[in-house]
């Protein structure tokens, strides 16, 4: 098992999942809350990289990041390096494959909010932060949770995305599905094996976190 390559993932997915908490908790809020009319037009955006082949958002987010866009030349000129296959290059485009796996499920976490008790805590004066903080968040905890678990598992499993804007640069854009790609072009089926099995194991402990919470079966059942 290539543990560079395992350590430099679950770095990738780990900032990749506090960034999608920053920036989808609020996008989740407005898609959950927002009484515009067009709002599905946001949530298709949103909801774009599940039905986009990988390889398709990765060629458009490399030209976005390329050395000749505006973005890749204003981060060139401050950092002194480009963003196409670096490692900022792929937290970018991980936040954007992984996207709708975290804004879906904080989202329809917070669909199904009591309306009643933010109605309550308005009338109690309490601004909308506050009643975010301290109702909704709380009251949506399952499905914040599983936002989380299940964009980190996308973000460690992706491929397409990852090949595209980040090529294959040891320890720097090399992810452990990269380096199992590269152990069976070069027929080295074992070790390929061996980091495809842990990630199989990996999968399958996501699911049964996100289904337990779904289910809530850590509820001490009531006493009779």
């Amino acid at each position: 098992m290539d543990i560079q390559a395992l350590l430099l993932s679950l770095q990738l997915a780990a900032i990749v999942c506090l960034a999608l908490l920053v920036i989808g908790l609020p996008i989740a809020y407005w898609i959950a809350f927002s009484p515009w009319r067009w709002k599905f037009l946001v949530e298709s955006v949103v909801a774009l990289p599940l039905v986009l082949p990988p390889t398709v958002l990765g060629f458009y987010v490399l030209i976005a990041l390329g050395a000749r866009s505006p973005i890749g030349q204003a981060w060139s000129g401050v950092f002194g390096q480009g963003l196409a296959f670096s490692f900022e290059g792929l937290v970018i485009a991980s936040i954007l494959y992984s996207l709708p796996f975290a804004v879906q499920p904080f989202a329809a976490a917070f669909s199904q909010m009591d309306r009643g008790l933010m109605e309550a805590a308005a009338l109690l004066g309490a601004s909308r932060l506050r009643t975010f903080v301290q109702i909704i968040v709380p009251l949506s905890l399952n499905g914040i949770v599983t936002g989380i678990v299940l964009s980190f598992a996308h973000t460690l499993g992706e491929f397409g995305v990852v090949m595209m804007v980040g090529g294959n640069l040891p320890g720097e854009t090399r992810t452990v599905s990269v380096a199992i790609y590269d152990d069976v072009q070069a027929l080295e089926y074992a070790r390929a094996n061996t980091t495809a099995f842990a990630l199989v194991l990996f999968s399958v402990a996501v699911l049964v976190v996100v289904y337990a919470l779904n289910r809530r079966v850590w509820q001490v059942a009531p006493r009779t």
